[in-house]
C-alpha cells in the first residue's frame, strides 16, 4: 500500500471507531477527517465538489425547512389524535394504525423528524388507554425504519444511493414500496405475537375518543398552507423524472415557498435545521472520497468481484452484508462506503438490483439493535426521559427477529424479480 492509502485508509477507520464509540461527536469526527485528508492532499481541492453530493445535502436542507415550519401549525399533532381516534379507543388498532401512519410520514420524511413528533403523541396515547407502551414504541421505531426504505426520501441512505445511482423517484416507489409494504405487515404480526398476552389483556380505551384533534392546530393559515406546499412538493417528487428536475431543486423550492408564502421567521426556521447532520455528510463524502481518489475502493470491488459469481449470489451478499453490519455501525457512513464499490462491480455484473439490495440492508438492518439508526437512538431517549426503560438486551431479542425476517423477505422478493 502507498503512503496515501495508509493514511486515506487510517482516517476511515480512525473516524469509524470514533462514531460507534460516541466518545466524539460523529460530525466533529467526519469534520476533523476531511480536514486530514485534504490538508495531506489525498483529495485535491478542485476535486471536492466531484466527491461532495450536493443533491443529497440539499435535499435534506430543504426538507428540514419544510418541517420546521409545518410543525409549528401543530399539523403533527393533529395527524397522531386523528389516528389514535380512528382506531376507537382499541389496543391493537391503535397499534396497526400508528403503524402504518409512522411508515407512510417516515416514507416523506426524515425518520429521526418523524419519531420526535409521533413519540410524544404515542406516548401520551398509551398513557390515556392505560397500557403497556412498550410494544407501540417498538412497533413506532421499527416501522419508521421500514417506511423509510419505501422511496427516494425516506432515509438518508436512499437518498444517496439515488444521487449515486440517477435513480428516479418513481423507481424507488416500483422497487422499495412493495418490499416495505410487505415488510410492515409481517412487523406489526410479530410483534402482536411477541406480545399478544399484554395487548390482549388491555381493554379498549373510550378516553381516545374524547380527544379533540383540532385543540392540536396551533396555527390554522399555517395548517392549511403547510398541507398545500407538502401536497406539492410530494406531487413534485412522483413527477421529478418527467418534468427533468432534481428532488433537491423541489426540496429547496418547497421550502421557499412555504417561507415567502406563511411569512414564518427564516432565521427560526433555519436555527431547527440539523446542521450538524449535513456537516456530517459534507466530511464524510470527503472522507470515502480519499478511498476513491487512492484507488482502495477499487481493489475492494475488485476483490468482491471474485467472490461472487451469478446477481443472486451479489443481491445476498450486500442485501445480509448490509444489514448485519447497518445493525451496529451508522448505516450513513457504510452506505457512503458501498456506492462505489457497487459502481466497481458494474463491468462485470448489472448493478442495478444491486443498488436495492444495498437500500434494503441498509434502512432496515437498523432495526436490529438499539443504535442501529438514529430513529431507534431517539425514541428509547424519550421513552428513558418518561420512566420507560427498553434495555439494550430487550430491544436485540425483538429487533434483531424483526430484521431477520423483513430482510430474508425483502431479499427473496429481489431474487425473484432480479435473481
Amino acid at each position: 500500500m502507498t503512503p496515501q492509502e495508509i493514511i486515506a485508509l487510517g482516517v476511515f477507520i480512525a473516524v469509524y471507531v470514533a462514531i460507534t464509540s460516541e466518545k466524539i461527536h460523529r460530525t466533529v469526527a467526519a469534520m476533523f477527517g476531511a480536514s486530514v485528508v485534504l490538508l495531506s492532499g489525498i483529495v485535491p481541492w478542485e476535486k471536492v465538489p466531484h466527491y461532495l453530493d450536493l443533491n443529497t445535502i440539499l435535499l435534506l436542507a430543504g426538507m428540514m425547512v419544510v418541517v420546521n415550519v409545518s410543525r409549528e401549525s401543530g399539523l403533527f399533532e393533529y395527524i397522531a389524535i386523528k389516528t389514535a381516534k380512528l382506531s376507537k379507543g382499541d389496543p391493537m388498532k391503535v397499534l396497526l394504525f400508528f403503524s402504518i401512519v409512522t411508515a407512510l410520514v417516515s416514507a416523506f420524511l426524515d425518520n429521526v423528524t418523524t419519531v420526535l413528533l409521533l413519540t410524544p403523541m404515542l406516548l401520551y396515547i398509551t398513557r390515556q388507554m392505560k397500557v403497556n407502551p412498550i410494544p407501540y414504541l417498538l412497533a413506532e421505531i421499527f416501522a419508521s425504519n421500514i417506511g423509510g426504505t419505501a422511496t427516494l426520501i425516506g432515509d438518508p441512505p436512499n437518498i444517496m444511493i439515488g444521487s449515486a445511482a440517477k435513480l428516479s423517484f418513481n423507481e424507488f416507489i416500483k422497487n422499495m414500496t412493495p418490499i416495505s409494504a410487505v415488510d410492515l405487515i409481517l412487523m406489526v404480526t410479530l410483534i402482536y405475537l411477541l406480545y399478544k398476552k399484554e395487548l390482549k389483556k388491555a381493554e379498549v380505551s373510550l378516553s381516545i375518543l374524547n380527544l379533540r384533534e383540532e385543540d392540536a392546530i396551533r396555527d390554522r393559515k399555517l395548517f392549511k398552507k403547510s398541507i398545500v406546499v407538502i401536497c406539492l412538493v410530494i406531487l413534485s417528487f412522483f413527477l421529478h423524472d418527467t418534468i427533468g428536475v432534481e428532488p433537491a431543486v423541489i426540496a429547496l423550492s418547497g421550502a421557499s415557498l412555504l417561507l415567502l408564502w406563511s411569512g414564518e421567521s427564516p432565521e427560526k426556521a433555519l436555527e431547527k435545521v440539523e446542521w450538524a447532520t449535513l456537516f456530517f455528510f459534507g466530511g464524510l463524502f470527503i472522507i470515502v472520497g480519499s478511498l476513491e481518489e487512492t484507488g482502495f475502493i477499487a481493489q475492494v470491488g475488485e476483490w468482491i468481484v471474485r467472490q461472487i459469481h451469478s446477481e443472486t449470489e451479489a443481491i445476498l451478499l450486500i442485501s445480509w452484508l448490509s444489514a448485519l453490519l447497518s445493525a451496529v455501525i451508522d448505516n450513513i457512513p457504510f452506505t457512503a462506503t458501498m456506492i462505489p464499490l457497487i459502481k466497481s462491480i458494474g463491468s462485470t455484473l448489472n448493478t442495478y438490483p444491486l443498488w436495492w439490495a444495498l437500500s434494503l440492508g441498509a434502512c432496515l438492518g437498523g432495526n436490529g439493535t438499539a443504535i442501529g439508526a438514529s430513529a431507534n437512538i431517539v425514541v428509547l431517549g424519550i421513552a428513558y426521559r418518561e420512566g420507560i426503560r427498553i434495555t439494550f438486551k430487550d430491544f436485540l431479542k425483538v429487533g434483531m427477529t424483526i430484521m431477520v425476517i423483513t430482510v430474508g423477505v425483502g431479499s427473496l422478493i429481489l431474487i425473484a424479480r432480479y435473481g
